[in-house]
């Protein structure tokens, strides 16, 4: 079980501290020494700062998935064979896997080495190019199903079925977070739409709802309903936090051990105490005119995703454990015209990601949040041909064969490749990575061993990386 859950006396401390959170709540927006505010009302579950099972060389996390599957081949993974054989029958022994490829497809692409330590990427990710030495490039992932939806899985629960919590809530659940007045996991979601997969992205699945990713709006009100459309003196909002707290204290003895009742009454006083905290993280106009301009929120093209990065490190910066951007629908999913997709999405995003480790370097939180970069697999090395036939437009099918993704900060050491797929890009051959690994160097970076973080879930000791036999990737840890 998670050893942070056990220690009782902290929380028999807590629960004598009254009315709980509709105190915490009052204390928190009314100025009443807000450094001293312990901690929440006493729960089985809840997200109080907890004691790591060792040292971690990151406190926080922020994870830019990219759905639909990146290229590999035209990104991170420069493959000379592959442009040397362009417009050939791919090699026999992977026919079987690339039904629908007919033949090589060489990127278009330059690559070049960065950095002092030489490390290649592609001419589309400029910006990220600069970050090479702090960057580590895992060339050799692999994953177990070719669908978007089991792969989705697969990368953020750790198995090809739905229903399993996220790797944001074990997070949650095996450190709480420093900050009980803005969520320990949050989720900014694109303002065009829900990624493939809709709201599953951020789950808790089967651990207790307390630790369920919060999605954030980056346009608009990020947290609708949160302030009253009339405002109230705080003599009125006081008399009502006190009676809705006494409610909800008189509601819970009643019902003990309802885990749905304890997350929902939570994340009502959560809310409470956000009606201060959260408008401030979120308000970007504090931030200055060259930090606006260093994530590309001056540029139409970059801007919504710039908006989004910002947020992620004002919401770090606060303490939040956890935070995931995403994109609508699969956007790196190019099955017909690779190269203009590809190279619209990196548009999008390679000006914001490079500003954010610029930004996380400039104030000093760089070497305590990971950075967390890829999809949910690769492209194929051949090309795909849907709707056209002319070359210079094909696409790329999935390919969960052999893949990258790359890591930065949080205790990573940069400017390095790990692993290797073969000549053309189609296996993973060198330092095989499966995602049960990634899982494990990330949570071991935060101080968590997977094997111990574990949740009693239908009769059995369920954990992040579950059933693997899963290894953390010591050369990538400086």
């Amino acid at each position: 079980m998670n050893d942070n859950h056990v220690p009782l006396t902290r929380r028999q401390a807590i629960s004598q501290l009254g009315s709980g959170f509709g105190g915490v709540a009052l204390a928190a927006m009314f100025g009443e020494s807000q450094g001293a505010i312990a901690a929440p009302v006493a729960a089985h579950y809840n997200v109080l700062p907890m004691r790591p099972h060792f040292e971690p060389r990151a406190t926080a996390v922020i994870q830019l998935f990219m759905h639909g599957g990146p290229s590999h081949v035209d990104l991170l993974d420069p493959k000379p064979m592959l442009t040397k054989y362009d417009g050939t029958p791919p090699p026999g022994e992977v026919g079987d896997d690339e039904a629908r490829t007919t033949y090589l497809l060489g990127s278009p692409f330059k690559f070049r080495k960065h950095g002092e330590s030489g490390l290649e990427f592609s001419e589309i990710l400029p910006n990220i190019a600069g970050h090479a030495d702090e960057i580590a490039v895992i060339r050799s992932m692999f994953g177990e199903h070719r669908n978007h939806e089991q792969s989705i899985w697969l990368a953020n629960t750790g198995l090809i079925r739905s229903g399993r919590p996220n790797i944001g809530s074990w997070a949650a659940y095996g450190l709480g977070t420093e900050n009980q007045n803005l969520p320990a996991y949050i989720a900014l979601p694109d303002p065009k739409g829900l990624s493939t997969d809709g709201i599953r992205n951020w789950s808790n699945g089967w651990l207790p709802p307390v630790y369920q990713g919060t999605p954030f709006r980056s346009e608009g009100i990020a947290l609708p309903n949160l302030q009253p459309k009339t405002p109230r003196t705080p003599s009125v909002e006081r008399g009502r936090l006190d009676l809705l707290s006494n409610l909800n204290e008189r509601h819970k003895a009643a019902r003990p051990g309802e885990l749905e009742l304890d997350a929902r009454i939570a994340s009502f006083e959560l809310a409470a105490r956000m009606q201060l905290s959260a408008t401030d993280a979120l308000d970007l106009s504090k931030e200055t005119a060259a930090t606006h301009k260093l994530y590309g929120l001056d540029q139409d093209k970059t801007r919504s995703y710039g908006r989004r990065c910002l947020m992620a490190r004002r919401l770090i910066e606060r303490g939040v454990r956890f935070v995931q951007l995403f994109m609508a629908g699969q956007p790196w999913d190019t099955h017909t015209e690779n190269v203009s997709g590809t190279r619209n999405c990196c548009e999008q995003t390679d000006l914001p990601v490079a500003g954010l480790l610029t930004d996380l370097r400039q104030r000093g939180l760089f070497d305590s949040t990971l950075v967390q970069w890829g999809g949910e697999f690769g492209r194929t090395p051949g090309a795909e041909q849907r709707n056209s036939k002319q070359r210079g437009h094909e696409g790329r099918d999935h390919h969960p064969y052999g893949f990258s993704i790359w890591l930065a900060g949080g205790g990573i050491k940069g400017g390095q490749a790990y692993g290797a797929t073969d000549d053309f890009g189609y296996r993973s051959i060198v330092n095989r990575t499966k995602t049960a690994d990634l899982h494990a160097t990330i949570l071991h970076l935060l101080g968590l061993d997977h094997e111990h973080l574990t949740y009693s879930h239908n009769g059995r000791d369920e954990r992040l990386t579950d059933v693997y036999d899963a290894n953390v990737i010591k050369p990538l840890i400086a």
